[in-house]
């Protein structure tokens, strides 16, 4: 279930735009047009604090590991258990 407040006809364009780039170079270069890279690094940490968490890693390995903040650890633990299931999703998809 997806937030009805997020949908909008410009985030719709937006994640139609992400899917149609079609390999990781590709990715690179809309994101490095797209967003700054303190928001990417930020993006990619969440979600490897997600892929921690599920793993079952402690808050104090998973801020040593990835340098984030407790209030992120916490904010993508508290996604992982009652979010839209975004991230259980992406991460079943790259653990295949």
């Amino acid at each position: 279930m997806t937030n009805e407040k997020l949908r909008d006809p410009l985030v719709d364009q937006f994640f139609e735009a992400i899917l149609s780039l079609e390999n990781t170079e590709e990715c690179y270069r809309f994101f490095e047009d797209v967003a700054t890279v303190a928001e990417l690094k930020a993006l990619a940490q969440r979600l490897e604090v997600a892929r921690m968490l599920q793993e079952g890693h402690t808050y104090n390995d998973v801020v040593a590991r990835t340098g984030a903040s407790t209030a992120t650890v916490s904010r993508v633990k508290r996604c992982l258990n009652y979010g839209a299931d975004g991230y259980q999703l992406v991460l079943a998809r790259l653990h295949k």
